[in-house]
């Protein structure tokens, strides 16, 4: 039996759209000094042949800005649960500087994990001309409207160099006020939420195979040392209930339709438009993040481009041993690496 919070969270992590816009802490613009230092560090990496993927902090050496990124990760674990960092100017690099600072910033920031069966540490958010109406489609790769979600790290990160012609607004909504929702209006579903449920991998889980799911149930809410945790992703579990041949209960359904009923209101949903050269910092923890769709430019080369990082935290919340296995690959382990996913990457 899962232990249960039955109180509501007062955590910085539990703010209603109003909140976030009139607390402007989360947000913060690089000071020329500092971009002159990411170039610095960049352009010595890249003169060391050092490739994105394969340097520590301790290579890519930011005396200002790397205590500045360490505040916003922190933000992201321990206060509001979001950051934006805004200034690099993503114009003046080829792909593979882009790639080197970015990298740079990520390890900075934390841990890089595997999102991927493809392994990458770095991955292009783009549309692909993937089907999202193919359930082993994964929607990043895809134009589609997002629904909130999270990712299966601690922290994800976004960093846009395009926007597309029209569309691809950026929405967070905060999980922890969803919970808190919950708990106040219908306190029944929670027992439903600890317990969790089989997650689909989609074909980039450890056997590559196409109907592999989780091992265990992933709770959607877990408390552990003190702390709620979230992990939702409504896709994954419907999807892992017709692979499984088991369908959700009338309840089950209940539960997860009031869920995402909640994290759809527009109180909790904060929404905002990417610049080329921002850099959104969310927990995966204790915020939703999704997208509106979006309508690309017709030159390939203009076409919108956010470059993403999975990251976990050096000094991470503790997690229930179930939250934390949510790709078959141990405690806080990436996506594994294989040849089963059925998109294009």
């Amino acid at each position: 039996m899962h232990t249960k919070r039955t109180d509501p969270i007062t955590e910085r992590s539990a703010w209603t759209a109003a909140d976030l816009a009139a607390d402007p802490s989360w947000q913060y613009t690089m000071s020329a000094d500092e971009v002159d230092e990411l170039d610095r560090a960049t352009r010595t990496a890249l003169a060391e042949g050092l490739p994105a993927g394969q340097f520590s902090r301790e290579q890519f050496p930011l005396p200002a800005l790397g205590p500045r990124i360490a505040a916003l990760a922190d933000e992201v674990e321990n206060g509001r649960g979001v950051a934006m960092l805004r200034g690099i100017p993503v114009q003046r690099y080829d792909t593979d500087a882009i790639r080197v600072l970015y990298w740079g910033f990520g390890v900075h920031a934390g841990i890089p994990i595997s999102q991927n069966s493809k392994g990458q540490l770095i991955a292009e958010v783009s549309d692909k001309g993937n089907d999202y109406g193919d359930r082993n489609t994964r929607g990043f790769a895809t134009n589609a409207e997002l629904a909130p979600h999270v990712d299966t790290s601690d922290m994800t990160m976004l960093l846009c160099l395009r926007g597309a012609r029209s569309g691809g607004e950026s929405k967070v909504m905060s999980s922890t006020s969803v919970y808190n929702a919950i708990l106040a209006e219908h306190p029944e579903y929670l027992d439903i939420l600890y317990r969790g449920f089989h997650n689909d991998l989609r074909g980039e889980g450890p056997t590559g195979d196409i109907n592999e799911l989780t091992a265990n149930r992933v709770p959607v809410y877990s408390y552990c040392d003190g702390r709620v945790s979230c992990s939702f992703n409504y896709r994954m579990i419907e999807n892992a209930a017709e692979k499984s041949g088991v369908p959700l209960s009338a309840q089950e359904r209940a539960a997860l339709d009031f869920l995402r009923e909640v994290s759809l209101r527009e109180d909790l949903t904060l929404r905002f438009t990417m610049a080329p050269g921002d850099v959104q910092m969310v927990s995966n923890h204790s915020v939703f993040h999704s997208r509106t769709t979006f309508v690309d430019h017709d030159e390939p080369a203009q076409r919108r481009c956010l470059l993403r990082i999975w990251t976990n935290m050096r000094e991470g919340r503790k997690l229930e041993p179930d939250f934390a296995a949510r790709y078959n690959t141990g405690p806080r382990g990436g996506v594994a690496v294989g040849e089963g996913a059925r998109y294009v990457f």
